[in-house]
């Protein structure tokens, strides 16, 4: 879950979330949308996260 959110972004700092926490991944995210790493990929049987953006590439692959 930790690679889900910007854990480096003031925003998620100031929500003192623990980011291992699903649950509280998760309950950040919907009220904080900004927090959410981008871009998330999916091809229909899975999803990687663009950071790397090599990670795309793979999926694509």
């Amino acid at each position: 879950m930790e690679r889900l959110v910007r854990a480096k972004e003031a925003e998620w700092k100031a929500l003192a979330a623990d980011a291992s926490d699903p649950e509280q991944v998760i309950r950040a995210l919907l009220a904080h949308p900004r927090v959410m790493e981008r871009p998330i990929a999916d091809d229909g049987q899975r999803a990687v996260i663009g950071r790397p953006p090599e990670d795309i590439l793979a999926l694509l692959a």
